[in-house]
């Protein structure tokens, strides 16, 4: 049995990471658009700040808390929730303890 905010959570879409060989012959990791996994998550505000003078970049940063069976994320996974995309800005931390409380937690900033 999962938390109450990660059951009743908000729904998201990741994009998990592949590894791929571009143009040039260069293997590099990239979000995977063929299969994004639908997942369901507590979402923290963590910080932002609005752009107040053209040409500042407003910044908006949440917490994403998923369930621990979610795999094969990592900085290169981008995230849909609320309508707009996201992209991964810190390693998601694996946080362990009884089967109730494990979770990722993923840092997010919205991408402008």
């Amino acid at each position: 049995m999962v938390s109450v905010q990660r059951r009743r959570g908000q729904r998201a879409k990741v994009w998990r990471t592949s590894e791929v060989v571009d143009n040039r012959g260069n293997r590099v990791i990239v979000a995977d658009p063929t299969a994004p996994i639908e997942v369901r998550a507590a979402f923290i505000p963590q910080r932002s700040a609005r752009a107040e003078v053209p040409g500042q970049q407003q910044i908006n940063v949440t917490r994403m808390i998923v369930d621990a069976q979610t795999e094969g994320v990592s900085l290169w996974s981008r995230v849909e929730y609320a309508g707009r995309q996201w992209d991964v800005v810190s390693p998601p931390a694996y946080h362990h303890g009884d089967r109730r409380t494990r979770h990722w937690a993923i840092d997010i900033r919205e991408r402008p």
